[in-house]
């Protein structure tokens, strides 16, 4: 049997006193266990059949010392991992590998690893900081208007191991496997006449071997040690991996917030912020063909390896990629998210959209977390049930025909209803 019915009045901290955080972070009182009816406010009292699953994520913003409780394992993974990553990145290349120099004429027989070194466009610090930073600075720009702790936690916690991920992923191929760049040649400086198969040298009896005898090791090369060592490790591309891990994270949080792919039609411009991102990780990319740092391959690889990662990134802190209900629901360290409540049964997470009824205090996390429904409601997710008054949240009053019996995320029919003017953005 439900509780008897328990009165929550839920608001926004407004106040001149308020902290920042406490304005784009409110901390929301406890969801109610027992059965509620919501009022045109989303405050009220309750009775509803899918509350027992009201908490995917706590409702209240946690202090500094429970956030970090929950998430210490992580920051420790990370902070190991990228150690790892930096001591692998720091190593000598791995194996040993023959490569032609010139023909007997004089021919040089890959031109294509014969290029000259030039000052990289982009270089990889810039690569990173950018890739981190710039998705940082709009997921918090974003929740000026979403408001959602969670949102916020998950967004950068699934950005930071991307990037990480992805990062260790490529350095280890790089060390283990890597590849000769287009400048090779011009780093290593090779004297066929230093060639040596003596025994203990290193590459002994790959020294002018293969077919015709015009393969050799690094053993004839006499630049820079450093420089050599860099221009053997040129696959996968640490840059294009940084670029795709953390831009293809930020296309699919901005799809996932402002639902480009959904159930309304939306303006362009958000079908153009969708995609910058994902431009930009290709301008990254493509950037190191013209330098002469990659090869194509090189570029494609670390493209694979990064987009890879933001993919699994953000699907282990939101409750989906590409279904449009649910690919902005932060999903918990403790609880299940049940998919089979709609969005009602969960935090929901948060939308910047105001259109056809999304972020209007219910679907999304707003500055005072009202209810889904601005209306009364009442019966159980599959039911097609009245809402009365003229609510404001998703529905602003008339017949509502349903939640798509149960698993839809928005409403599946509107009789009536109205948009108010910040639903139009």
């Amino acid at each position: 049997m439900a509780s008897a019915a328990t009165t929550t009045t839920t608001t926004g901290h407004t106040g001149s006193g308020s902290r920042f955080s406490d304005r784009f972070f409110p901390r929301r009182k406890p969801v109610a266990t027992g059965p509620a009816t919501t009022t045109g406010n989303g405050h009220g009292i309750g009775n509803s059949h899918h509350n027992k699953h009201a908490g995917a994520y706590p409702q209240r913003r946690p202090t500094f010392g429970q956030w970090l409780k929950a998430t210490w394992l992580d920051l420790v993974t990370m902070a190991c991992l990228g150690a790892i990553g930096l001591g692998v990145y720091y190593a000598r290349p791995a194996p040993t590998r023959s490569f032609p120099v010139i023909f007997a004429d004089g021919e040089i027989v890959e031109p294509e690893n014969g290029y000259p070194l030039r000052k990289e466009i982009i270089p990889i610090w810039l690569a990173a900081f950018l890739a981190s930073i710039i998705p940082i600075f709009i997921i918090l720009v974003m929740q000026v208007r979403i408001r959602s702790f969670w949102d916020a936690n998950n967004a950068i916690l699934g950005l930071l191991y991307s990037l990480i991920c992805a990062a260790v992923f490529q350095v280890f191929v790089k060390w283990l496997i890597g590849g000769l760049r287009p400048h090779f040649l011009a780093v290593c400086k090779p004297d066929l006449s230093l060639a040596s198969n003596a025994p203990g040298v290193k590459g002994a009896g790959y020294n002018g071997a293969g077919f015709t005898g015009i393969y050799y090791t690094r053993q004839i090369c006499t630049g820079d040690d450093d420089e050599i060592n860099d221009a053997l490790e040129s696959m996968p591309s640490g840059h294009t991996t940084a670029a795709f891990a953390g831009f293809i994270y930020l296309a699919l949080y901005l799809n996932g917030r402002l639902k480009v792919f959904s159930n309304y039609h939306p303006a362009v411009w958000k079908l153009v912020a969708v995609y910058a991102p994902v431009l930009g990780a290709c301008l990254i990319g493509g950037a190191l063909t013209i330098d002469e740092f990659h090869h194509w391959y090189d570029v494609f690889a670390g493209a694979v390896i990064g987009t890879v990662m933001a993919f699994s990134a953000y699907r282990m802190t939101f409750a989906s990629i590409w279904d449009w209900r649910w690919n902005h629901v932060p999903l918990s360290r403790v609880d299940g998210f049940h998919f089979d409540h709609g969005l009602r049964g969960s935090l929901g997470g948060g939308v910047f959209t105001r259109r056809a009824g999304w972020g209007s205090h219910g679907m999304g996390s707003t500055g005072s977390e009202k209810g889904v429904l601005g209306g009364h409601h009442d019966g159980p997710a599959n039911a097609h049930g009245h809402h009365n008054g003229t609510g404001t949240g998703v529905m602003g009053g008339g017949y509502n025909n349903g939640y798509d019996q149960g698993v839809g995320g928005v409403p599946a029919a509107h009789h009536g209803g109205h948009l108010r003017g910040d639903q139009m953005v």
